[in-house]
């Protein structure tokens, strides 16, 4: 019985202290990441702007080169549509200009073979209306004797065009072929006469925004 006694004086007594310390070690070492150390929140900021940053000056980087090829892709599409505007314009412009110098031809040869003694003198300035430089200056010349010769005969004439083509034509001026087919009756002829046909070569002056008649040959 002393044995157990002496046994139970010899056991030291456990430091509550040290407990404790361990207890607090033990609750450090669980808050620990088992994985890896810590990282601090500042720095990971810093290397998340400084990720997204680079990401940015790739992006735009990138994007200088698509926007860049874009417009010059575009600049050069509206400048290729504006010369083919242009030319398009200028074509039809040509075009409109050709058209009038066979319509004042077309017009001026049925006027100069279309004559009735009734309405001579309105048919004279018809003729006269449509022509320009010497020509209307020698058929004014000659209108008077013209004008008696008709009213005496009591002629009339009807022309009709056949064809008309376009010879030659610069930005002022052109020759245009006529192929007219003209029926005259007088007091006291037949009526239905076989028509003449004649072609006229006319010269047509573009004088502002219309055209009018310079010279009138007759062609074989």
């Amino acid at each position: 019985m002393a044995e157990h006694d002496d046994a139970a004086e010899q056991v030291d007594p456990i430091d509550v202290s040290d407990a404790s310390e361990l207890s607090d070690a033990e609750g450090a070492a669980g808050e620990t990441d088992p994985d890896g150390p810590d990282i601090d929140e500042p720095a990971a900021d810093d290397l998340a702007a400084e990720i997204t940053k680079r990401s940015a000056q790739q992006w735009l980087s990138g994007s200088r080169g698509v926007i860049t090829a874009s417009v010059t892709a575009i600049v050069a599409l509206v400048g290729l549509g504006g010369w083919l505007g242009y030319r398009v314009h200028e074509d039809h412009q040509a075009q409109a200009q050709r058209n009038l110098y066979v319509q004042v031809a077309r017009q001026t040869a049925i006027n100069l073979t279309t004559i009735n003694y009734t309405e001579v003198d309105a048919d004279i300035k018809r003729v006269l209306d449509s022509a320009t430089g010497a020509f209307h200056d020698e058929f004014q010349n000659r209108s008077q004797p013209f004008i008696d010769v008709v009213k005496k005969a009591q002629s009339k004439t009807e022309g009709s065009i056949s064809e008309a083509g376009l010879l030659s034509a610069t930005e002022d001026q052109a020759q245009v072929l006529i192929a007219v087919a003209v029926k005259t009756s007088m007091a006291g002829s037949l009526e239905n006469q076989e028509p003449r046909r004649w072609r006229m070569r006319l010269t047509v002056d573009k004088t502002g925004d219309s055209a009018k008649v310079s010279k009138v040959e007759f062609v074989p």
